[in-house]
């Protein structure tokens, strides 16, 4: 009997400005700014007509009439479609074969086919893990990834997740997963393949720089192999610490369902605890919910603009803040990293912009792209980018990030001695009052 899709019925989903998957394997090139990419370096590691299809012998085809309900095509012949899908399905030499593969796998192909990253079709038990992945709870190693000059990549991996304690850093290189070329693997192939139930594991080769200005030796590639056990990943999304001289600290780790009321609630304490600043951190955050940004931002921001949508060139939407402005006048320093992208980009270059907090840390990812999420009768989904983000003054986001007004480095070597001159700058410019809001905040 073959598999028979149903009708496509969409529902809609909060639209996303960034990828989380169930390995936590998360996508985002997210297309993910930093520089050009290590190979950019020198370094490299080894209304018109649709004619319809007729069905032959080889069983019964459905849905073959149906033309697309919006937009325009190109001339298609839908009869090449069908002519191959029976001679796969005839010819195959080891029969019968699984149609429903077949269908998902076109379903899939013609997703990628638009060369982004970030649209993917997924397989009900995909979506499935996906839609868990972006409620704060999944099995995996705790990391995203994605592709940038098209070569797959960790973002950043989750505080205290498998990935980190493996010593996974943002910008390694994914070159192999268990043992299977993975450079230029799709982002939710790989997806698949590293993640996977609690207390099985995983094997990584990664390709990654060491050396930089800031120790003073030049840049060289190596290889590092890490094995990883999965396990449940539990994302808190915010969490607050005190500071030194009545300043406190905010690490928002990512944009999920529950980051709006944690944030407000973190906000509460520390203005209930007399805070004279606030170091908000946004390194290693790969995003999540739009909205949910825009709601954080209106903590600062309350009645402006923070973040404008561009469509095929045109500005299509403005979004304002939503949030009580509690902050607006509270000195604040953003710190973020090449790890932070998409919800923490629209974050942080709107409090530039406004001249209300002092961004420091180093360039930011560059993922300023939005998709949007919808789910089909039989349990799959379709994950595609439908426009991109420009902060108040109409800067990109996308591919070009947020560059820090301070830009400060913080060094493997300064992690591993736990040293962190990053957080260290933000103190300095909080006690010496140099930390914004500015006397102008518009753009």
């Amino acid at each position: 009997m073959p598999f028979i899709p149903g009708k496509k019925q969409i529902k809609s989903h909060p639209v996303l400005v960034t990828v989380i998957i169930a390995a936590a394997a998360l996508s985002v090139g997210l297309v993910f700014g930093y520089e050009r990419g290590n190979a950019a370096r020198g370094l490299s590691w080894g209304d018109k007509t649709v004619r319809n299809a007729t069905s032959s012998s080889a069983g019964k085809l459905t849905g073959i009439g149906s033309i697309p309900a919006s937009g325009t095509l190109e001339d298609v012949d839908f009869s090449l479609f069908w002519e191959v899908w029976n001679d796969l399905k005839d010819q195959y030499y080891e029969q019968p074969v699984d149609e429903k593969a077949m269908f998902y796998g076109a379903l899939r192909g013609l997703a990628a086919s638009l060369g982004d990253p970030y649209t993917n079709y997924f397989e009900p038990q995909d979506a499935e893990e996906f839609s868990e992945a972006l409620k704060g709870e999944f099995s995996g190693i705790g990391a995203e990834i994605g592709v940038k000059d098209g070569q797959l990549q960790i973002i950043s991996p989750l505080p205290d997740s498998p990935a980190e304690k493996a010593g996974i850093r943002p910008r390694d290189l994914i070159l192999k997963i268990d043992g299977e070329e993975s450079l230029s693997m799709p982002v939710d192939q790989a997806v698949t393949k590293i993640r996977g139930p609690k207390g099985t594991q995983v094997k990584l080769q990664l390709g990654r720089v060491t050396g930089s200005s800031a120790t003073g030796t030049a840049p060289t590639a190596e290889t590092v192999d890490v094995t990883i056990t999965r396990d449940t990943i539990v994302v808190k999304s915010v969490r607050v610490k005190p500071l030194a001289d009545g300043f406190f600290l905010i690490e928002i780790h990512n944009f999920n369902a529950d980051v709006a009321e944690s944030f407000r609630s973190a906000v509460d304490e520390v203005l209930g605890k007399n805070a004279k600043g606030i170091v908000v951190d946004l390194r290693n955050d790969p995003g999540g919910y739009l909205d949910k940004a825009i709601t954080v931002a209106g903590e600062w921001i309350p009645d402006d603009i923070v973040v404008e949508q561009r469509e095929q060139g045109t500005i299509t939407q403005r979004y304002r803040g939503e949030g009580r402005g509690l902050l607006k006048k509270v000195p604040t320093v953003v710190l973020v990293n090449e790890g932070s992208a998409s919800a923490s980009e629209i974050l942080a270059g709107a409090l530039q912009d406004y001249g209300i907090a002092t961004i420091v840390g180093k360039k930011t990812f560059g993922k300023g792209s939005v998709q949007d999420y919808s789910e089909y009768p039989d349990g799959s989904a379709l994950k595609v980018t439908i426009a991109e983000w420009l902060t108040p003054k109409g800067r990109s986001i996308n591919k070009e990030g947020i560059v820090p007004d301070i830009i400060v480095e913080r060094t493997p070597e300064d992690a591993y001695a736990d040293r962190d001159p990053q957080l260290d700058k933000a103190l300095e410019l909080l006690r010496d009052g140099k930390a914004k809001p500015s006397d102008s905040p518009k753009p």
